[in-house]
């Protein structure tokens, strides 16, 4: 029998705790249509009686607390609502608690954001991890020894799971289960909960806003520039010489702020527009790109692919608004 322990944490997001549950109750139930045992043993494990989520709206109620004497074979850690560092420090109690398991056996798969917390227990240093993309330029300001892999649904690294934005967990799930049962039983579950079962990569979700949540004024200053101008011919020697800052040390401070460097910068910001006129299909990819400032199609093409993981015309077709 597995155990699986969730954990609901203070400010969880309800529903990656039901749907956690959900399945693995379910596959529970498909394993004993086909006449064998069940495999799993879910309990909801946490630091007092009751958890008040959304305002007191909900009110959960756990199976038992974490500093009992159990085994744990997997702890989920759901995501959490609001600010992730005041989250995080509301949840600290579990971050030792969660180390220890781990030490003594036990995996641990993380959802969404839930990341901050798996990473505030040290557990997450030199390994990889996946977290919200909104999240991404928070997380590795924080946590800049974890290998965040932002463009991935889910990760997986020894005996580490976290996925990535939202609803991404329901893949991560998917691969719990095959990993714990079969290939088989897995699209059982993905079809019973309409889910898809091959998605890997959250690139083509992610909407690029540009990382301010910094102390250096002249790269916000720099920053806001570039999403002003960024149909222009914008070169890093002429933003430099524009704001009186030596290239070397312009090109250091501006990867040290935005984790990107001034010419990834430049192209993620185009891209961005770039995405929404096509979603609103009112312009050809040509005319697209000539709005964002490309001139040659291969190279829209090849970054455009780069940064979502789809060509234009693909990316079009997918997230077209008028029909």
């Amino acid at each position: 029998m597995i155990r699986i322990s969730i954990l609901p944490v203070k400010r969880a997001v309800l529903a990656a705790i039901t749907d956690a549950h959900d399945v693995f109750t379910y596959t529970n139930s498909l394993l004993k249509q086909k006449g064998k045992p069940e495999l799993f043993r879910i309990s909801l494990v946490g630091l007092g009686k009751d958890v008040q989520l959304n305002d007191g709206l909900f009110t959960i109620r756990p199976d038992g607390q974490i500093y009992k004497e159990q085994r744990h074979d997997l702890i989920v850690i759901p995501p959490m609502s609001g600010d992730m560092i005041s989250a995080t420090y509301l949840n600290k109690d579990y971050a030792g608690w969660i180390a220890d398991q781990y030490k003594n056996g036990a995996e641990v798969a993380s959802f969404c954001v839930g990341a901050f917390l798996l990473a505030f227990s040290g557990l997450l240093k030199n390994k990889q991890c996946s977290t919200h993309w909104d999240y991404a330029n928070e997380f590795r300001s924080y946590y800049p020894a974890v290998q965040l892999v932002e463009d991935k649904i889910f990760t997986a690294d020894t005996g580490l799971y976290s996925s990535g934005g939202n609803n991404a967990y329901w893949s991560l799930l998917l691969y719990l289960i095959e990993k714990f049962t079969d290939r088989q039983t897995a699209i059982q579950v993905a079809k019973h909960f309409v889910v898809d079962i091959n998605k890997v990569n959250q690139t083509p979700f992610v909407v690029f806003k540009g990382y301010k949540k910094h102390d250096d004024e002249l790269i916000k200053e720099i920053q806001t520039f570039i999403e002003q101008n960024f149909t222009e011919k914008l070169t890093v020697t002429d933003l430099g010489a524009k704001y009186h800052i030596v290239r070397r040390t312009f090109e250091r401070r501006f990867l040290k702020a935005t984790h990107l460097t001034v010419a990834e910068y430049i192209q993620r910001i185009k891209i961005e527009a770039a995405k929404k006129l096509l979603e609103t299909g009112r312009r050809s990819v040509s005319e697209v790109m000539v709005a964002v400032g490309y001139a040659d199609t291969q190279s829209f093409r090849d970054a455009f692919k780069k940064i979502t993981d789809l060509t234009p015309v693909a990316y079009r077709d997918k997230y077209l608004l008028l029909r």
